[in-house]
């Protein structure tokens, strides 16, 4: 190939982006399109949608993070299509055509067939879906103080969270903060303290990927903090106004108004597509099987990384949908397209997995290193420095360390606003769509 090669890379999260600043200084035209004009560092985007951070806090635009590499552009655009056999990526405004392609699209909530769902408990994959769960959360708390049924009362009072995984938990521990801690004070009527969550997890404990011993420390931390945890348990139903949970063989009906949804995800519509044009295989939940070079199987040129591809080389089980997972093979991609230019020779992917830590409240976090296991301050410290190591702008690492010491000495989370076109009215868990016709409605009158 005379000409320099053009990279194509469709998505700017942590694998794509990680691609194309890996590719700085390689003889290469790189294109970086995602349909957001921004990174958004999605760990903490529990910590957006519970008032203790801000959506510009976690999120850095692509074009400021790539303004200085030469050999990047960025294009604002959704992906619809790409064919394999042109080498074109089709956009809904026009098409770009690539000699190298990297899929970075991640995924997206999983909702196990009951899609319907979703209105109802939202996930967490967005800031529109972290700035949703938090006008959910606050506003439950604003119509509890004006609500004078008991029985009402209760169920305003109600959070349930599905999925005991890490953003399960992360998220529970902070609901159980906002009760006990941020809002002791800031109600007349009512007892923020009396709030009710509900942890709920199918398996037989939390955090299932994490050793034993600091699933049993994660949920003794829940507790202190007010956060009843319910293993083996499973949503059969969810409603408006109640959710139905399977325990064994009893059937429990919860009258609640919040339920936020971390059960599970699937891989972005991508996957489907280039399963389609390619003939991949693609497993249950929509990742696509790759080689041991992360690229598809009969197209040497098409790479898939990050959650959206199931690497399965390593130990017989898909690696992990977690950030250091795509970083590291967005890394990896870009220097085998740099061997393959200079004809060196092209070894394997391989996965050094450094840990995993998870937060459970302030001071309290379990951090699984290995050989070494820490739970308590130790962990929630190492939390910290890892976590704000990994945001991209120097800027955002000094507002959410002084975002943080605020909160550790204060208690007090600033970012606890109510936003969206609806946002004084107190329906919890109601659609945009249906509170805005209850505006339009009210207007009229």
């Amino acid at each position: 190939m005379d000409r320099i090669p053009r990279v194509v890379i469709i998505g700017g999260g942590f694998g794509g982006l990680a691609a194309a600043r890996s590719l700085r200084g390689a003889p290469v035209h790189v294109t970086l399109i995602d349909r957001r004009n921004f990174h958004l560092f999605q760990p903490l985007l529990y910590q957006v949608a519970t008032g203790w951070l801000s959506p510009a806090n976690i999120a850095s635009t692509l074009r400021a993070t790539l303004k200085r590499q030469r050999n990047a552009r960025v294009l604002l655009a959704e992906v619809i299509d790409i064919d394999v056999k042109k080498h074109r990526v089709s956009l809904s405004d026009g098409f770009v055509e690539y000699d190298i392609l990297i899929v970075a699209t991640g995924s997206r909530h999983h909702y196990f067939g009951h899609d319907d769902w979703e209105k109802i408990a939202p996930g967490l994959k967005t800031v529109e879906d972290a700035t949703e769960i938090r006008r959910r959360i606050f506003i439950a708390f604003e119509a509890a103080e004006r609500e004078n049924d008991p029985e009402k009362l209760k169920a305003l009072l109600t959070f349930v969270v599905v999925g005991g995984g890490p953003t399960g938990v992360e998220l529970a521990g902070a609901l159980g903060e906002i009760a006990n801690d941020t809002l002791t004070h800031d109600f007349r009527s009512i007892d923020p303290s009396e709030a009710r969550i509900l942890l709920i997890e199918g398996g037989d404990r939390i955090l299932p990927t994490y050793p034993t011993q600091l699933s049993s420390k994660a949920a003794i931390f829940l507790s202190e903090l007010g956060v009843k945890v319910e293993v083996r348990a499973f949503v059969t139903e969810l409603h408006r106004e109640s959710v139905t949970v399977k325990c064994g063989e009893n059937f429990q009906r919860i009258p609640c108004r919040t339920v936020i949804w971390a059960a599970g995800v699937q891989a972005s519509f991508l996957g489907q597509v280039l399963a389609k044009a390619t003939g991949a295989s693609v497993d249950r939940v929509g990742r696509m099987i790759v080689e041991r070079d992360l690229s598809i199987p009969g197209y040497p040129e098409v790479f898939v990384i990050g959650d959206l591809a199931n690497y399965s080389h390593q130990d017989g089980k898909p690696l992990p949908g977690v950030a250091p997972v795509a970083m590291q093979q967005g890394q990896y991609v870009a220097r085998i397209l740099q061997n393959k230019i200079e004809q060196r020779n092209v070894t394997p992917f391989i996965y050094r997995d450094r840990g995993s830590m998870a937060m459970i409240g302030r001071a309290a976090a379990v951090a699984d290193m290995g050989r070494f296991h820490f739970a308590g301050f130790f962990a929630w410290l190492m939390w910290l420095f890892v976590h704000l190591m990994y945001l991209v702008e120097f800027e955002n690492k000094v507002l959410v360390l002084v975002q943080w010491g605020w909160y550790y000495f204060s208690r007090n989370r600033a970012a606890r606003l109510i936003t969206g076109e609806s946002a004084g009215i107190l329906t919890p868990n109601r659609s945009d769509a249906d509170e805005s016709l209850d505006l339009r409605n009210r207007k009229a009158i």
